[in-house]
């Protein structure tokens, strides 16, 4: 009997020892450097599925050779408990990542992220065109909220996201932004709204494309707001007869002189939509301008414009504008 239990002490030891060096074997293996990319790529791309289970996921890390053994990661996970945590999404695995490193990245949801910059200054149908040519997002394209109500900026997403999914989030952070900013306003501020806000900062957004210079342009729109002159901005113009379309040419004297409800040259108002998508710099402008007396400006030839506090100035400034043009043969 004693010799009966020896055996079967023995035998469970072998055994125990044996389990340990097969768990010992197979933990290391888990943990090991994986294989190199074959095409000696720094990193794979693995797409893994809503409704994967680690079996599949372990086949399919094997099919791209980023693991050996599809067997030793599944089991590798459901000894580690996280065979129900593993997420679904795109992710980038390092060549030569370990079964333990893939599993952490997709129980973390370190998912591969994507990028859309959406410019300032956009109107609608020019914002349409680059959400609808991404080829990551999903979907048809929506319908777009009101003009100047997207958020110009740029945006991370993750693949089998929507075109309508990311549209709400740019116009959810226009919502916020404008929200913000409001609170913050001068207390002389001629704009009655958040609207009025937004119609002007997309003015202020088409009439310069220097970062410098959108307080200083903001503040002669305000300054002619409060005494009641017109804004007579030419990008509104444009966006009358477009709609947002580039006009490629100069304005002609019969647009100039057409009475439309974009033409600030004929209305004494805003105009009644915002003309672009103005960043949160315009917005921010138009709600606390510099003080200044500034109620003119025009193009300088240098990609900038003077700025001018009466006619007079105004008109030396015009002058020089159009001898830069004349001795650049611009005109």
């Amino acid at each position: 009997m004693r010799a009966l239990i020896r055996v079967f002490f023995f035998l469970l030891l072998f055994v125990a020892v044996a389990m340990g060096g097969i768990y010992y074997w197979g933990k290391t293996q888990f943990e090991a450097a994986g294989p190199a990319a074959a095409d000696g790529a720094a990193e794979t791309i693995v797409m893994v599925d809503r409704g994967m289970g680690v079996s599949s996921i372990g086949a399919r890390l094997e099919g791209l050779g980023l693991i050996d053994n599809a067997r030793f990661f599944s089991i590798g996970v459901r000894l580690a408990g996280e065979q129900n945590n593993l997420k679904a999404g795109e992710y980038a695995i390092p060549s030569g990542a370990s079964m333990q490193d893939i599993m952490a990245v997709m129980r973390d949801g370190q998912s591969l992220k994507h990028w859309i910059t959406i410019p300032e200054g956009l109107a609608n149908i020019q914002i349409a065109e680059i959400i609808a040519a991404n080829e990551i997002l999903e979907g048809e394209m929506p319908e777009l909220p009101g003009e100047g109500e997207i958020l110009p900026e740029t945006y991370d997403f993750l693949r089998g996201t929507t075109r309508t999914e990311l549209v709400a989030r740019m116009q959810e952070a226009m919502t916020e932004t404008l929200e913000e900013l409001w609170l913050e306003r001068a207390e002389d501020t001629p704009l009655t709204s958040p609207y009025e806000a937004l119609i002007l900062a997309s003015i202020v957004q088409k009439e310069t494309g220097l970062t410098e210079e959108i307080p200083l342009v903001a503040g002669v729109f305000i300054n002619r707001l409060n005494i009641g002159y017109r804004l007579q901005s030419d990008p509104t113009i444009i966006y009358g007869l477009t709609q947002g379309v580039p006009l490629g040419r100069p304005i002609r004297q019969s647009e100039l002189d057409r009475v439309t409800g974009y033409n600030t040259y004929h209305i004494d108002r805003l105009t009644p939509t915002p003309i672009a998508a103005p960043g949160r710099a315009a917005i921010a402008a138009v709600l606390n301008p510099p003080d200044t007396d500034y109620l003119y400006f025009v193009a300088d030839g240098t990609g900038g414009h003077a700025f001018a506090r009466n006619v007079e100035e105004h008109n030396r400034n015009v002058a020089a504008y159009r001898r830069f043009q004349r001795e650049n043969g611009l005109r």
